[in-house]
């Protein structure tokens, strides 16, 4: 199905930009090619895991699974639209711990009951949760309580973003170590889309199509961008709430449907994995990589961010961390981290 709605969505996003289109159908179109193509990038990445084990999974997840994201993102700074992005990056953390994550536990609560994962995991993924959350809001903080740092914005964050990358660096030989010692049940080698799926493509199919949506992605992230100021103009969308929820889950978050299905097969401790893993992702490689990258675009990132935007993700983060430190989890309380992601897209509707 993802192999043969991918092109043709593709292809009309690419007649809708090109023609005298509506600006909203050239938006929506565009916007489902991004998620198609974002979540072919994660099957592939998955079926070349499969064959490499589950630590080679992750780094490449880590590598190549936000690509669209930051493709989108990109050329967003590029046209100017600073508050898109940053709201983008917020609102891709927001969407897989809230949205993804509730839905995860929702499925996964109804048809098994309450599910159990190993704490030791859970509370590993917190703290590493709130260890990257703290290195994007600091310097926000640094702004808002007005201390020495605050004319110094733009090179604290480059060094900030210098020193995520280096971290995440250091985390891949962890990651593969890990990962080379648990692989879950009844898989090769991931908890990804190749067990989901029950099918296993040739090597050169995963390469190939791997590339092509890559390159594709890029394209195609250009045309969302240039129909995104026109829908937002012709649906009153703010800048903050196009960034916070529409990019947010075009780019990243249909890619981790993988984790509502492992939470329906009652893997609990490997949904909780994946899903949590994206934001990590986003915390540790694509905000600082935008962060040095908006450097050749002309509109200069930092990680100031505004201040209901830092108090979304930070009340999310101690909420899951709540919720997923006792081990357990029920259908309940996914709804209320999903009801919790439509109260902050609600509040940021205006902007």
């Amino acid at each position: 199905m993802l192999l043969l709605g991918g092109p043709v969505v593709v292809t009309l996003a690419g007649v809708t930009r090109y023609t005298n289109a509506a600006a909203v159908l050239a938006f929506l179109t565009s916007a489902v090619a991004v998620a198609l193509l974002a979540a072919l990038v994660g099957r592939s990445v998955d079926q070349l895991g499969d064959r490499f084990g589950a630590g080679a999974t992750g780094v490449l997840q880590s590598a190549l699974g936000n690509l669209p994201e930051l493709f989108i993102s990109f050329f967003a700074l590029r046209a100017g639209l600073l508050t898109v992005v940053q709201s983008a990056i917020i609102g891709s953390i927001l969407a897989n711990l809230l949205l993804v994550l509730g839905l995860a536990f929702v499925v996964g609560g109804l048809r098994h009951g309450p599910q159990l994962f190993e704490k030791s995991r859970a509370r590993h993924i917190c703290v590493l949760m709130a260890l990257a959350t703290a290195a994007l809001v600091l310097p926000s903080l640094a702004k808002a309580t007005h201390t020495p740092a605050e004319p110094h914005v733009q090179t604290l964050s480059d060094a900030v973003a210098v020193v995520l990358l280096i971290v995440f660096a250091l985390s891949v030989p962890a990651s593969l170590r890990r990962a080379s010692l648990s692989s879950p049940p009844g898989a090769d080698g991931t908890p990804g889309e190749s067990a989901a799926a029950g099918t296993r493509w040739p090597a050169w199919l995963a390469v190939g199509l791997l590339a092509a949506s890559g390159g594709v992605a890029a394209l195609v992230s250009d045309w969302f961008v240039t129909a995104l100021t026109p829908a937002m103009d012709t649906l009153h969308i703010s800048q903050t709430f196009a960034g916070l929820v529409v990019v947010a889950i075009a780019g990243n978050a249909i890619e981790n449907v993988v984790g509502i299905q492992l939470a329906a097969k009652n893997q609990a401790d490997y949904a909780l994995s994946v899903i949590i893993n994206s934001p990590l992702q986003i915390a540790l490689v694509l905000a600082p990589a935008l962060v040095l990258l908006s450097l050749l675009t002309g509109t200069t990132l930092t990680l100031v961010f505004a201040p209901m935007l830092v108090v979304a993700v930070v009340a999310a983060v101690l909420v899951v961390s709540l919720v997923v430190f006792d081990g357990e989890s029920t259908w309940l309380e996914g709804a209320a981290l999903v009801g919790l992601y439509a109260i902050i897209a609600i509040v940021f509707w205006w902007g």
